[in-house]
């Protein structure tokens, strides 16, 4: 009788890839059944950045004397017009969050084979300010957590924190002008979540730095044991 029902649901899914197939994210072609968000050639062309490799990386960098941060890696390299960009967009605006979840999988899955963050206690995502999700219709920053949640097998929380201000955009501001614009926008409102705990802090892409700084700062003033950075890309 399973062996029946199994049957059914691979046809069923048959019919439905045939009048509505599915395709890849990053280049829009037909996925293979064992093919998820991303066939294997996007996989396999993905800007890596390797720096779980490195003893110590341009992320963990960005920090130094800022804030405590025990360490910080990205998974890929962000360059204009590059597949890492296009895959972003689509992530962020056009409702491909299934992409999201992927990559943070596929990032976490790495980390934890080089023994990264392997004491984390709670990941944490980067709040968007009320107004902005509910015109975008989700925070992006959550299901990259959700991704790296299911493998590090921690649970993923996207209400601990808060973004109290809805500051402008990041992207044509300085480094300086970055740093200024996030200063006192978020707040953590479940203290008692993050005190004595070690935290990961995740992130889409990260420049200067400045909005995970300010995250992490308030972060360190609830009293967190070790605060970890991931982001999915580096610019």
């Amino acid at each position: 009788m399973q062996h029946f029902s199994d049957k059914v649901i691979s046809v069923t899914e048959d019919l439905v890839n045939l009048f509505y197939p599915r395709v890849c994210t990053g280049c829009d072609s037909h996925l293979m059944k064992h093919e998820g968000n991303l066939c294997l050639v996007c996989q396999h062309g993905l800007p890596k950045t390797y720096f779980w490799d490195y003893e110590v990386n341009p992320v963990e960098k960005l920090f130094w004397g800022k804030i405590p941060v025990q360490s910080a890696c990205s998974f890929l390299h962000f360059e204009k017009d590059g597949v890492v960009q296009e895959l972003m967009h689509r992530f962020k605006y056009e409702g491909k969050t299934g992409i999201g979840v992927e990559l943070g999988k596929m990032f976490a899955i790495i980390l934890k084979e080089k023994g990264w963050f392997l004491d984390v206690d709670v990941i944490l995502p980067i709040p968007l300010h009320a107004t902005k999700e509910a015109r975008r219709g989700y925070n992006q920053s959550n299901f990259i957590a959700d991704g790296m949640a299911e493998v590090f097998q921690v649970p993923a929380r996207s209400n601990v924190l808060k973004r109290v201000v809805a500051s402008e955009s990041q992207t044509r501001k300085s480094r300086f002008d970055r740093s200024e614009n996030v200063k006192s926008v978020f707040e953590v409102v479940l203290p008692k979540t993050v005190k004595g705990k070690n935290v990961l802090l995740v992130d889409d892409v990260v420049t200067t730095g400045a909005t995970l700084e300010a995250v992490g700062a308030q972060l360190a003033s609830a009293g967190v044991q070790k605060l970890y950075v991931a982001t999915l890309a580096v610019a």
